[in-house]
């Protein structure tokens, strides 16, 4: 039955698993199959057009597997390819900027918002746009991080180079009074104790990841596809390149063991 057909969550690599650890602790009981695109990250730099070509071959992969939901736990592919996706396949499709957008437009209490993302992903406005629409008072700062997803996928989150760069990065949001961040990639999550840092403890750090797990459960209960048996998981993990240090990395964040994670040359998959 299509209710225990498994999800599809794919990322430019390892930064979706945040979003896969909230929907295993929200949503206990679906299967997941996650894409990892480790042979072509960062999605930030890339064209709107490439990052829409990338998507559109990983969609068709998990598609093959029978699924029955697709979260684009990429913030760049969901600003560039999200209605693209949509148009494209008849399943239910979910991105994680307007959840994040929302819980920060519902949180701040100046009115103040800063966004850190990638290069793409703010140069598309797709934050500011959600934001305005909910409340148009609403003033949003901007400030692409092109360094932190190459940084936590060399497993320096913690070191003091990317303290540096958060500093160097974050300090210029400070000055415009913020009172609300949002990690506006999903491997900024990873940082969350470095960001902190920078940021002290009056400003609000919000992960989308968390509201994209709920918006994705309100989907699947909406459209009656919520799996409420208690079956044996069965997970699975791809990545296009580096199987075994994504399977490592990917132990360390999740409340599953991953046992095994396989590299497939999703270009060759047309």
């Amino acid at each position: 039955m299509i209710n225990k057909a498994p999800i599809g969550v794919f990322d430019s690599g390892v930064g979706g698993l945040t979003v896969v650890k909230e929907i295993m602790n929200q949503i206990p009981g679906e299967d997941i199959i996650y894409f990892g695109d480790t042979a072509r990250l960062p999605y930030g730099s890339k064209s709107k057009k490439t990052v829409i070509t990338y998507t559109r071959q990983i969609v068709r992969f998990l598609m093959n597997k029978d699924i029955k939901a697709i979260v684009i736990a990429c913030n760049t592919a969901s600003a560039f390819a999200l209605e693209t996706v949509k148009s494209e396949v008849d399943i239910p499709v979910i991105g994680v900027v307007k959840p994040g957008a929302k819980l920060a437009a519902s949180t701040t209490q100046n009115g103040r918002i800063g966004i850190i993302g990638t290069e793409g992903t703010i140069q598309s406005g797709i934050y500011s746009e959600f934001l305005r629409e909910i409340n148009p008072k609403i003033k949003v700062y901007g400030k692409a991080c092109p360094l932190f997803v190459p940084l936590v996928e060399e497993g320096l989150a913690d070191d003091s180079v990317t303290f540096e760069m958060a500093k160097r990065y974050i300090g210029l949001l400070l000055e415009k009074h913020i009172d609300t961040l949002v990690l506006g990639c999903t491997h900024y999550p990873l940082l969350r104790e470095t960001i902190r840092k920078v940021v002290g403890e009056d400003i609000v750090l919000v992960n989308p990841a968390y509201e994209t797990a709920k918006a994705l459960l309100d989907v699947l209960r909406d459209q009656g596809l919520r799996n409420d048996s208690t079956p044996k998981l069965n997970h699975k993990f791809y990545v296009s390149d580096g199987a075994e240090k994504f399977r490592q990395f990917a132990n360390t964040i999740l409340p599953c063991e991953v046992m095994e994670t396989k590299d497939i040359n999703i270009e060759e998959l047309g």
